[in-house]
């Protein structure tokens, strides 16, 4: 369970309108923003984009996927990946390809995780639970 501040694009502004609904932490936004009833209400809460709630909601189911942190969850996103059941579907050595394209282009992260640790996120994002529901 990680700070709401952890998510990309979540600063000082929008995490104060979160904190102050009762949503602290990735998991709390996850469980809150599961449904689109619970985004709505969040939205109503906070006067924060549908847009970017889903955004951030999405960004907190891919935490649940072991060593998918910020920074990796910003570069799945450009790569194309911004859900679990998105991740789940994809080919995990093409992921790892276009993962390594976006990143020589963009360079978003320092360390570009492994063939290996792709798969096992391919792998796991299977295994889970979906969630998020649309």
């Amino acid at each position: 369970m990680a700070n709401i501040r952890d998510i990309e694009g979540i600063g000082d502004v929008y995490a104060g309108k979160l904190e102050a609904a009762g949503i602290k932490t990735d998991d709390a936004l996850l469980q809150a923003g599961a449904t689109r009833k619970g985004r709505e209400d969040i939205v109503q809460a906070t006067g924060i984009s549908d847009t970017l709630v889903l955004k951030w909601v999405n960004r907190a189911d891919l935490a649940r996927v072991k060593g998918i942190g910020s920074e990796y969850a910003d570069l799945l996103e450009v790569s194309g990946v911004d859900s679990v059941p998105e991740l789940a579907q994809r080919n995990a050595a093409n992921l790892h390809a276009k993962m390594a394209e976006v990143n020589e282009a963009k360079s978003l992260v320092r360390q570009l995780p492994s063939a290996a640790q792709v798969e096992k996120w391919v792998a796991e994002a299977k295994s889970l639970d979906r969630v998020v529901t649309h």
